[in-house]
């Protein structure tokens, strides 16, 4: 594909697998409905978001404790959480097509036509009938819609029986978020570790939830992953820590994995769950996706989460402080990021078509992601200038030097003009290419992605070279 704008989010899904980043799920039998799967260039990219958002979490931190809890957790976990009592969306279905949607969905879709905003958040299924049955809203197809009711996101299954019905008394849930295994850990670590307050439990995992519509490519899918960090304090420290990851996520965003900060902003939580006093969402400018929305929340959880599992499980999850012989469940400050989403981001934020001379000299488009070097799939691509035996085995003795440090490819298909726009539009940030001077003098060409700049550099020196230029 080649077009010049990525405006429109067909051409940017078509973008994505045609690059190998993202695929449809089952595609071969049709696709799988809200499922991705992650190409090699998409998984490399995603993997390099995770160990940076992992290395600013725990190894630049001292206070922070990294774990990958269970998939699976006790079925308590999710009626102590609130989630099975209350975890759904408000569906309606067209009466002649069968077709289901959210029924916010369909509202707001219908003020925005109207060139009205509605605050659909938080109402009753018997709010939202009213809406539609006054306004006489109908379905995409144009069909009259049924009466909306609740529909559970959560994902049930049964395990240690081959009973294939489930019951009360086998179900389990796949987690619909990963914070409550971080709640289910706390004591853990504070046996295990006897951390000072404030401290934070860290991880990175799958999350499941039943989405019946999901139309907004990767950003909203049955499974994803979750990035998520609960921070526990005291409470009177809430106020200036809710304040310091405010400036730490958005710096995060913006200083390490790139983001410009034109397409960010914080947006208030006005409504907020009976155990919050405060919630801030980081949202991002998708334009494929028509503006801005929800990257990343930052929540003052209170001490709900630890007080709701302390009543259910019959275990005391208090915090003693040795200095003050104070002892008191702490208070949580959550920040939650979806993995998914944030490779949406940076995918979009970096994508760009210049305009360049090619070698004849006339103008062409040059797609190129302009993508944190840190973050590229391909850190370095290895070009022999044509498909020579001497020039493809130099080639690969560089690579045998090189990847021990870096994830490199070597290209040797197409001319060299092609083979460098193939990188460009990857967000490679270095080519080498081997010529024949290489034989001659022991010396390569390096282009930088970004200026088109080359280098000419000794063999010999590559290994500090790019030390220099990743340091």
């Amino acid at each position: 594909m080649r077009n010049n704008s990525f405006e429109d989010l067909d051409t940017f899904k078509a973008w994505c697998k045609e690059n190998g980043f993202v695929y449809p799920s089952s595609e071969i039998y049709g696709g799988f409905a809200a499922v991705y799967d992650y190409g090699p260039y998409g998984t490399l990219l995603k993997n390099n978001i995770q160990r940076e958002w992992e290395k600013y979490m725990i190894q630049e931190r001292n206070d922070i404790y990294l774990i990958d809890s269970a998939i699976f957790m006790h079925p308590k976990t999710w009626e102590a959480s609130g989630h099975v009592q209350s975890f759904a969306d408000v569906l309606v279905e067209d009466k002649k097509t069968h077709k289901r949607y959210r029924a916010d969905h369909l509202i707001e879709e219908y003020f925005e036509s109207m060139g009205e905003k509605i605050d659909c958040d938080k109402k009753t299924p018997e709010e939202l009938a009213n809406i539609i049955q006054k306004y006489n809203i109908l379905s995409p197809d144009g069909n009259e819609l049924t009466t909306p009711r609740n529909f559970g996101l959560m994902v049930k299954t049964n395990i240690g029986t081959t009973d294939s019905t489930l019951t009360d008394q086998n179900v389990v849930y796949a987690r619909a978020e990963t914070c409550q295994g971080i709640y289910l850990n706390y004591k853990n670590i504070i046996d295990t570790f006897h951390p000072k307050l404030p401290f934070g439990i860290a991880q990175v995992g799958k999350a499941f939830r039943n989405e019946i519509v999901a139309r907004q490519f990767i950003f909203r899918t049955r499974e994803f992953e979750q990035m998520e960090m609960q921070y526990f304090h005291h409470p009177k420290d809430k106020d200036r820590i809710f304040d310091m990851w405010m400036k730490e996520r958005m710096n995060w965003l913006v200083n390490v994995i790139g983001l410009r900060s034109q397409n960010l902003r914080f947006k208030r939580h006005e409504k907020l769950v009976f155990y919050a006093s405060k919630a801030f969402d980081i949202e991002y400018n998708f334009r494929t996706l028509g503006g801005f929305k929800e990257l990343e929340g930052i929540h003052d959880r209170g001490d709900y989460d630890l007080s709701q599992h302390s009543k259910f499980s019959g275990i005391e999850l208090d915090y003693f402080d040795p200095d003050t012989q104070e002892s008191f469940i702490p208070h949580i400050i959550e920040t939650s990021i979806g993995l998914n989403r944030l490779f949406f981001a940076v995918l979009e934020d970096a994508l760009t078509v210049e305009k360049v001379r090619n070698g004849k000299g006339e103008i062409d488009n040059r797609i190129v992601l302009k993508i944190s070097k840190y973050l590229s799939p391909i850190k370095i691509g290895i070009l022999p200038l044509v498909k020579q035996d001497k020039l493809i085995e130099l080639s690969r003795s560089i690579q045998n030097v090189l990847k021990r440090e870096y994830i490199t490819q070597i290209d040797i298909s197409g001319s060299i003009g092609k083979r460098y726009r193939r990188f460009d539009e990857i967000g490679t940030p270095y080519c080498i290419t081997v010529d024949f001077k290489t034989l001659e003098d022991s010396t390569v060409t390096v282009r930088d992605r970004d200026t088109m700049q080359q280098d000419r550099v000794s063999i010999a020196d590559l290994t500090k070279y790019f030390s220099d230029k990743f340091k």
